[in-house]
């Protein structure tokens, strides 16, 4: 009987406090919010932070999260019981997942930039945020395990964290975007200082199930600073920028990578089929349009038999991939000869590459019609030197190169990321060197 009474009662007085919490001022609230921080700096070595790359992990992954989805009511029950989407297929999304005692308990998903754009994209205008410098992606697909929801972030802000570290130092990410529910957009706002795509709420969010929506984005090269004035000052449980920027957590499992790649695809053709024909109908209620596409990222033959079948006016849909170019970030020095007989070094930062060229970001002007000797570090032990043409100036700081005959190093990089079909294939890459 006296439980009850207390659980209306507890819920009142909540309810009249978070009234009374909303009269505050917008930065005392966000003070009020920052306050609450509880990341600590050595949790539990029970929790593992990784990729998910197994068909075990990716179903737990989906599993967890449409079961939030379905509590929150941002989707109807889907038999299958798992939220897959078509981002979920594309070689340029990444799952993350937080893992306690060998039990998925935390998800999200990263979403780069393709032909299929952003799912926000659809209800929010990212035209100035591109016309910015760096590559974007959309954090989406976020769940926690109910067990861990009220244990003081132990879950979420190490996932946070992961998220950080992996988009800093492995995604070349500088702009995350996120469409959230209007409830709770402060949370972003206040703890890790996202702003505002735009005042407005979207009041029908077609990807959520309809649900309201508010657009936000944070610039991952000014985090840090910002981080810094709001937080250095408190105790480590409450310090994200020490949390985010200079912990280091063992928990922490970051892909290991032989090249100097910036995505992690883990989807085989076995995988793809069993999430996305067996399991759900996903392939299978895609439009015309969207199915083209499909067929134009995965265009390996391994893929054709299970992606889904294509109207007979859109049969020859084959790209050359001999034209197709791959996301890196690979350091790099370009030697010239210059006018007194001494030699010009620039250093570059190749972003894109293809089997002939590649685009790179310089620092100075890189002399035009002009062939130099490059030295590229495609990885940490692997080292690529070519003879090397920037042919233009194609926006301010980025040049176009072209390459003459490509050395072995060079060859095995390529022609792994043009055969292969996961991130684990480039482990291999020797076993692509068929082609000449």
């Amino acid at each position: 009987m006296i439980r009850k009474l207390v659980l209306p009662v507890r819920k009142l007085l909540s309810g009249t406090l978070r009234k009374l919490f909303n009269f505050l001022p917008r930065e005392r609230r966000f003070a009020v919010y920052r306050n609450f921080v509880d990341c600590d700096p050595a949790p539990n070595a029970s929790l593992e932070l990784k990729i998910a790359d197994t068909q075990e992990e990716l179903e737990a992954c989906f599993t967890l999260l449409h079961d939030a989805y379905v509590g929150s009511k941002f989707m109807k029950p889907d038999p299958s019981g798992m939220r897959v989407t078509i981002y979920h297929a594309l070689p340029t999304t990444t799952t993350l997942c937080a893992k306690y005692d060998g039990e998925v308990v935390g998800t999200l998903s990263l979403i780069r930039e393709s032909v299929l754009g952003f799912p926000l994209q659809r209800i929010f205008d990212l035209t100035a945020l591109r016309e910015k410098k760096g590559n974007i992606a959309e954090v989406s697909a976020l769940a926690i395990h109910r067990r861990f929801r009220r244990t003081g972030g132990s879950i979420l802000f190490p996932l946070m964290k992961f998220m950080y570290e992996y988009c800093t130092t492995f995604f070349d990410t500088r702009h995350l975007v996120i469409a959230v529910n209007p409830s709770h957009i402060e949370m972003y706002e206040s703890l890790l200082f996202f702003k505002r795509l735009t005042q407005n709420v979207v009041e029908n969010y077609d990807f959520v199930n309809g649900a309201p929506a508010v657009g936000a984005t944070l610039d991952l090269s000014t985090a840090p600073e910002v981080f810094r004035r709001h937080y250095s000052s408190k105790p480590p449980k409450r310090n994200l920028y020490a949390f985010f920027t200079e912990v280091r957590l063992p928990n922490i499992k970051l892909p290991p990578r032989r090249f100097y790649t910036t995505n992690d695809p883990v989807l085989t053709p076995e995988l793809l089929d069993h999430f996305f024909n067996v399991r759900t109908s996903v392939f299978m209620q895609l439009s015309d349009r969207k199915k083209k596409l499909l067929h134009t990222i995965y265009d390996l033959p391994a893929y054709r038999s299970i992606l889904p079948a294509l109207p007979e006016e859109s049969q020859d849909v084959a790209v050359d991939r001999s034209h197709r170019r791959f996301s890196v970030r690979c350091p790099a020095k370009f030697s010239v000869p210059a006018l007194d007989g001494m030699s010009c070094r620039l250093r570059l930062e190749i972003f894109e590459l293809s089997r002939y060229g590649f685009q790179a970001y310089a620092q100075a002007g890189v002399p035009l019609n002009v062939w130099g000797e490059a030295i590229v570090r495609l990885g940490p032990s692997e080292v690529s030197q070519i003879y090397v043409l920037a042919t233009r100036e194609s926006a301010s700081g980025v040049f176009d190169f072209e390459l003459g005959e490509p050395d072995l190093i060079w060859r095995k990089f390529v022609n792994a990321l043009y055969r292969g079909s996961t991130h684990a294939d480039l482990e291999n890459a020797t076993r692509f060197m068929t082609e000449k």
